[in-house]
């Protein structure tokens, strides 16, 4: 079966496992947050690995740099709506450690992939 580039970098696999980490986490969230901050977690969790992909497709650096930028910018997102939960009582501090600390590493590793689209 062909494999697309995207499928191979780390980034994308780090982007896949918090979307699927995020999913997990937020179906323990009260049933009044499904189209509030639920909705918000899940859209932009899954916004990261989809910029990714259609970054790494597009043919200019310029067009891969801007997908990459919103990648990021999603990914910090991520983390503002888990502060949030963290507030809410949504989600314990073990929780939001362990968030934290995913999303720390993806967001070093698109930014390290953006600076090296720029060069």
């Amino acid at each position: 079966m062909h494999e697309y580039n995207f499928e191979k970098l780390e980034i994308w696999k780090l982007a896949i496992q918090l979307a699927v980490n995020v999913y997990k986490t937020t179906k323990k969230f009260p049933e009044e947050e499904k189209f509030g901050l639920v909705s918000q977690l899940r859209r932009s969790a899954s916004s990261i690995s989809t910029n990714i992909a259609e970054g790494v497709a597009r043919f200019s650096s310029k067009d891969k740099a801007r997908f990459i930028e919103i990648a990021y910018g999603s990914t910090i997102e991520v983390l503002n709506h888990f502060l949030l939960s963290k507030e809410l009582q949504f989600i314990d501090e073990s929780e939001l450690v362990f968030y934290r600390e995913t999303i720390n590493e993806l967001s070093n590793k698109i930014n390290a992939f953006y600076k090296n689209l720029k060069n």
